[in-house]
Order: C-alpha cells, then sequence, then structure tokens
C-alpha cells in the first residue's frame, strides 16, 4: 500500500528554522549570477530516444521552486536556496565566444565558439538533453560545425551525451578529435562506472533521490545540478587526444587552449582548462558553488583532498592574475578577477582545512566518526555558499580523509571482525528484547531524537523485517532526518529510505550499464567487467581455456578459467579448448550471455571452432545481478 510522506514534525520545522540564522540568506548575488546572459530558457520536455513516451526531463517538474515560494518547514533552508538557483535553466552566453546550456541534465554543456567550428566541452550525461542542448546552440547562436570535443574528466554526466553531439564517425575518421586527461581514461570512465556498476546504480539511485517524486516533501534537487535525468541513453565514445602532461596546449578552430593536468582530485583522470584570448577558466569539478565528495555515497575510489588544494593553488599561479571568468560542468559561472580568484582561494583552503584537520585528530587518536562530529568549518569558510555541502558533506568528506590516507578500519579492535549486520542484530535483540526496542524507538521519536531511534530500530528491523511495526518507525526516522539534511545526497537516501521501509525495495528508474557503453569498453577492460560476474565457488574446480579474435578491431585474446578466477591477455594460447571469432559486439554477447553463441553462429555471426560445450560450461559460472536489491532490509 502506497504511504504518503508525513509532514515535518514540529522538531524539524524549529530545526530548519534556527537554520536560517547561520545562513547568508540576505546575500542574492548568486541569483543574479544564475541568470546573467540568459539566451534562452529551456524549450520544454526532453523525451527519450527508446521510449519516446517517456519523458527523461520535464523542466516544469520543478516549477514549485521558481518564483521564490517561502522555504517549506520539510527542507533546510540551505538547500532550498540553492535548488532554487539550479531550477534556473536555459542557454546562457558566458563570455563573448562561451556558452552554456544548463540545467536540463545534471551537468553543464559548454560551447566555445572558433574561427571555423565550435568546441564542445563535456556533454552532459545523456544523448537526448545533449541533442536539445545542441539544437539551441544551433537556433541561437551559430550553426559552425563541432571541431573538437573535450571531456573535463572520467565521469559519465560528462561524456554520456557524447553522440548527441557528435558522430563516432566523425571521430573515427579523425574529423572530430576528443580531448581528454590522462592515459587510462577508458579504464577510469567505464571501469568506474561499469565494472561496479549494478552497486554505484543501486546506491546512485538512493543517493540521488531517482526512485523519489519532485516536491517539497521527496526529490528537491540534486544541489549540483537540477536532477539525475530518467533514464537517458547514455552514450561513450573513446578519446582520441590525450593530455597527460601539465602546460600542453592545442589551437582548435582559431582558439588555443592550455591544460592543467590533476588528476586524483574530484575524478581519477581530470584537467583544468585556460582560454588565454577570452581569460576564460574552467577547474571542471575541482570548484564548484558546493563543496564536493572526497569519497562519493554512490560509490567510487576515494579522493585527495590535499590534491584538490595543490591544484587550485596550481591554477591561480598559472592564471590567477589574467583571469575574468570560471565556467564549471556544473552550477553557474563567477565573473571577475577578484571573484574568481576568491572562489578558488576559499575552495582550496576549504580542502585543505578538511584534510589537515581530519588527520590531526586522527594523529590525537580521534577515530573517523569522532573527528567528523567535532570539525566546523572556520566561519569564513563556512558561510561561503560555494563551501557548503550539496554534493560532499563535511562530515562525510572528513572520514573520507580517514578512509584515503588510513584505509577501511577505524582503528577500534572491536570493528576489525565484527559479526554480520542480520547475526548482530539478532542477537541484540535476543538479549533487548523487541518489545523494548520497539518502545525505545517510539520513545526516541517522540523525542525527536530521530539518530538514536533510527539506530536502535536498525537492530529490530534486520532481526525481524517481517516487523512492520519496526519498519514504520524507522521510516518514520529517516524522514525527519531527510527533512533536516543540508546535503541532498544525505537527504535523497534517507527519503529513500524511509520509502523502502513503508514500501519495498522499488525497481530502479534505468540500466546505467547501457549497451552503449558495454560496446565501447576497450577489450582488457571487457574481461574485467566478464570477471565480476564470475561465481568463484563454482570456478574453482574448472579448467576453461577459451580463445576468442576480435575481427573487426583485429585483436586476439586468450581467456582462461582456473582456479574460481578468469585471467585474459593477448594473443592466442597453445592450446584453446574453443576458439570464437567475429566482431566485437557478437563477441561481447557471447562472453556475457554465453547460450547467445549457438544462434549467433548458426546465423553466421560467429564462427565457433572446437568443443562448443566449453562455452555451454562458461556460461553456468556466470552471476547475474539484480539491480533492485535492497538498501535498508536484509
Amino acid at each position: 500500500m502506497c504511504e504518503k510522506p508525513k509532514p515535518a514534525s514540529a522538531a524539524t520545522t524549529e530545526i530548519n528554522h534556527a537554520a536560517t540564522q547561520f545562513y547568508d540568506l540576505d546575500n542574492r548575488a548568486d541569483f543574479a549570477d544564475a541568470q546573467r546572459g540568459l539566451i534562452t530558457a529551456l524549450p520544454g520536455i526532453v523525451h527519450s530516444d527508446a521510449d519516446p513516451d517517456r519523458v527523461v526531463f520535464d523542466p516544469a517538474a520543478f516549477d514549485y521552486l521558481r518564483g521564490d515560494p517561502p522555504v517549506p518547514d520539510s527542507v533546510n533552508p540551505s538547500l532550498w536556496r540553492q535548488s532554487q538557483l539550479i531550477s534556473l535553466g536555459g542557454l546562457f552566453e558566458v563570455t563573448k565566444g562561451v556558452y552554456q546550456v544548463r540545467n536540463n541534465d545534471i551537468a553543464n554543456l559548454t560551447v566555445i565558439e572558433g574561427e571555423d567550428g565550435i568546441i564542445v566541452v563535456d556533454c552532459m550525461a545523456g544523448v537526448e538533453s545533449a541533442r536539445q542542448a545542441m539544437d539551441l546552440i544551433r537556433e541561437h547562436v551559430t550553426d559552425k560545425p563541432v571541431a573538437a570535443v573535450i571531456y573535463t574528466h572520467t565521469h559519465v554526466d560528462h561524456y554520456g551525451g557524447v553522440k548527441g553531439v557528435v558522430s563516432a564517425e566523425d571521430v573515427a575518421s579523425g574529423k572530430v578529435p576528443i580531448i581528454a586527461p590522462g592515459l587510462q581514461f577508458d579504464k577510469f570512465a567505464i571501469g568506474e562506472n561499469v565494472v561496479a556498476g549494478n552497486a554505484m546504480a543501486r546506491r546512485s539511485f538512493y543517493a540521488f533521490g531517482a526512485m523519489l517524486p519532485p516536491g517539497e516533501r521527496g526529490f528537491v534537487t540534486c544541489g549540483i545540478g537540477i536532477a539525475s535525468t530518467n533514464g537517458p541513453s547514455i552514450s561513450y565514445i573513446s578519446p582520441t587526444d590525450l593530455i597527460t602532461e601539465s602546460g600542453q596546449r592545442r589551437e582548435i578552430a582559431g582558439v588555443e587552449f592550455e591544460f592543467l593536468y590533476t588528476p586524483d582530485t574530484e575524478a581519477p583522470e581530470e584537467m583544468h582548462i585556460w582560454i588565454p584570448q577570452l581569460k576564460a577558466l574552467t577547474c571542471a569539478e575541482n570548484a564548484n558553488h558546493s563543496l564536493h565528495n572526497i569519497q562519493t555515497l554512490r560509490g567510487a575510489r576515494t579522493r585527495d583532498a590535499r590534491n584538490f588544494a595543490r591544484y587550485l593553488d596550481e591554477t591561480l599561479e598559472r592564471w590567477g592574475d589574467e583571469v575574468e571568468v570560471h565556467y564549471g560542468p556544473h552550477t553557474w559561472p563567477v565573473w571577475g578577477n577578484e571573484n574568481v580568484t576568491a572562489l578558488l582561494e576559499s575552495q582550496r583552503d576549504t580542502y585543505k582545512f578538511i584534510h589537515d584537520q581530519a588527520l590531526r585528530l586522527a594523529n590525537k587518536g580521534y577515530t573517523p566518526l569522532e573527528a567528523a562530529e567535532v570539525i566546523e568549518l572556520p566561519e569564513e569558510l563556512g558561510r561561503n555558499w560555494a563551501n557548503r555541502g550539496y554534493h560532499g558533506t563535511l562530515h562525510h568528506d572528513v572520514r573520507a580523509v580517514y578512509t584515503k590516507e588510513l584505509g577501511m578500519w577505524d582503528g577500534a579492535p572491536v570493528s576489525l571482525h565484527p559479526h554480520t549486520p542480520v547475526d548482530a542484530a539478532s542477537r541484540f535483540v535476543e538479549f533487548a528484547g523487541a518489545d523494548n526496542i520497539l518502545a525505545e524507538g517510539e520513545r526516541a521519536i517522540a523525542a525527536a531524537d530521530y539518530r538514536w531511534a533510527a539506530e536502535i530500530l536498525h537492530k529490530l528491523v534486520f532481526a525481524q523485517p517481517g516487523n512492520q511495526r519496526a519498519k514504520d518507525l524507522q521510516a518514520d526516522a529517516y524522514e525527519q532526518m531527510g527533512y533536516q539534511a543540508e546535503g541532498p545526497q544525505w537527504r535523497g537516501i534517507f527519503l529513500s529510505a524511509a520509502l523502502e521501509l513503508r514500501e519495498g525495495a522499488q525497481p530502479p528508474p534505468y540500466v546505467v550499464a547501457s549497451q552503449d557503453t558495454i560496446l565501447a569498453m576497450p577489450i582488457d577492460i571487457l574481461f574485467d567487467f566478464v570477471a565480476v560476474h564470475i561465481i568463484g565457488e563454482r570456478a574453482a574446480e574448472v579448467d576453461l581455456r577459451i580463445d576468442l579474435d576480435f575481427t573487426d578491431v583485429g585483436e586476439q585474446w586468450t581467456m582462461w578459467v582456473r582456479r574460481g578466477v578468469l585471467n585474459a591477455r593477448r594473443g592466442k594460447s597453445d592450446d584453446p579448448q574453443v576458439t570464437v571469432s567475429g566482431p566485437k559486439p557478437f563477441l561481447v554477447s557471447t562472453l556475457l550471455k554465453p547460450g547467445t553463441a549457438g544462434p549467433l553462429a548458426d546465423r553466421g555471426k560467429i564462427t565457433i571452432s572446437g568443443d562448443p560445450a566449453v562455452l555451454a560450461s562458461f556460461g553456468t559460472l556466470l552471476d547475474e545481478f539484480d539491480p533492485v536489491f535492497p538498501i535498508v532490509t536484509p
């Protein structure tokens, strides 16, 4: 039965009202900047290419944010302000020759107009939103051809829309280069988003509120962007021109670009871009109108907060005296040398403060959670809107510094070899009694002690997952915690948890590991993707040897499964049990769904030599990943 979200409690209302005393709500400069240079508003709904009846993005869904309505009791006032700013979408002129389409996707699409072509910097997350952005450019700015595409870093919301910008054929022919940072861009772009993609997607749907209805008691915005859009077509084209050193330059369509290579910052491969003739700078996601993640809640490699600070300082050293505008792949630009340098200095110092103070307390014996509970930014940093926790939060960023520098163990022996959550919960409930836990949960909620209510009721929910009263109470606690959260990802996780507790695990709105992304995988990463599907205990006693000839790309690989592990390397083996030859798309199908090999061979798409039963045996070793696994129930 569908239960509507409950209103903010009196305690939550009071907490959110009291928060306004800390925030600099009288500072309205960002509202003018977020609308500066508007050429035209967004034209309307973005429809799915795969299913025209499905709406990928509808700007009208966020009308409740527009017109400066009062802050609802169920939304933190800082998050409400940021969401109002993020709701201002359209095509904007940033400076002469630089244009952005903002807020029809979680990320921006930026265009630099050159003499005889345009350069597109980042391509949004989905093909459909990127195509709408390009249509606006064509209608209102220029119809010059795309001369180059630049990916600033390895995250899907910056490359996923590339086929809405340029065709794979134009890239393959060399007509349009794709410039990107680092020698391992493919590995991190595909590997981070696909190899662990099912787990990451499930967590991201919670964090980004993808299963929540938009509104005052549901999803507000993503804070760093309007929304994670609904089932976009995610594409990928490998870069053709890699930036591997700072100071490298490219001249494209008469425009000079200089790059600062910034690995191991917000992404494993990332770069800043300087356009000297325009005095225009982007620091990619290392500087935004938000504190960023040192450890993402969706799941990704932990970042180095010190590197954020180090590369922002190098940026100031290189171009700080000249820069006149900073445009980012998220949020809105900053104009004027004084304002740009102030932003970069403030963000630099924020990341360095988090890094240094976390390790100071670590060296005094604090655990990650203990440090996160006491570290506060200095007032000058903390009251700067750009340092508020609309993506990362101070609390989980402090804990992430520990993870980066000290690893996953918090230093307490009790956490080194704990019982599983279900086992620990069952023992706790047997000791304390279910009725006593329910009573304590009710008392805590009545006292507005929502953190403790969620923690104590978690034991009962995991010990007795059929206890709906316990789940309903825990949902009430999580809901109020979500309403109080300044960070939209904390809000999304808490409100999604309440939804799961009340109505069960919800299906994902879309599948992240798109066919286009899987087919674009470099072959070595393809084998990594297949390997994480191997059921180790089933594969422990097998000895399978399979050669694969990717005829369309001219690569031959040998793969073997032994001792529970799949390994692969280039070349042929001396004694394969079976060899499969054909174009990469059909070999991808054979590897991920070996049952398709026979029909593909019958249709002449692949050839099989040797024992085809080996492929059938291989198929029995592959696991399937349920995209609807529960998060807050066992």
